[in-house]
């Protein structure tokens, strides 16, 4: 006579542990090369955000401004792909913004340019 285990079964299912759902989303992150969209603060007429690129240098990032949207890209080679976009309400002012890279973390500074009004006399 051969003797198997009972198995037991639970009615409930069984969620995993909080250590185990964050190992599950950090593993996730790794390999899809997905991760937050960063933060974005605005004061005033300037917006800040903020974006963990761990593991990238400067010159492996390209940022394109381009009217209302912010395009965050890596290079070709780089060990870690990022692709990130953000639109922002107004337009973007290039010569005045400034990006910064320390400890793994870009943060850009983007200033936005005020919408010019215009009138137009009646002739």
């Amino acid at each position: 006579m051969i003797m198997t285990p009972l198995m037991h079964r639970s009615a409930y299912a069984v969620s995993p542990s909080a250590m185990d759902a964050a190992l599950q989303r950090f593993l996730q992150a790794t390999t899809t090369g997905t991760t937050s969209q960063g933060t974005v603060q605005q004061d005033g007429s300037v917006f800040s955000i903020g974006i963990d690129v761990p593991g990238l240098s400067r010159e492996q990032l390209r940022i394109e401004l381009q009217d209302k949207t912010v395009r965050l890209t890596s290079i070709e080679g780089a060990p870690r792909s990022i692709q990130r976009a953000w639109k922002l309400p107004a337009s973007i002012d290039a010569a005045a913004s400034k990006a910064s890279l320390e400890n793994g973390v870009l943060t850009l500074v983007l200033s936005t340019t005020q919408p010019s009004t215009q009138t137009l006399a009646i002739a």
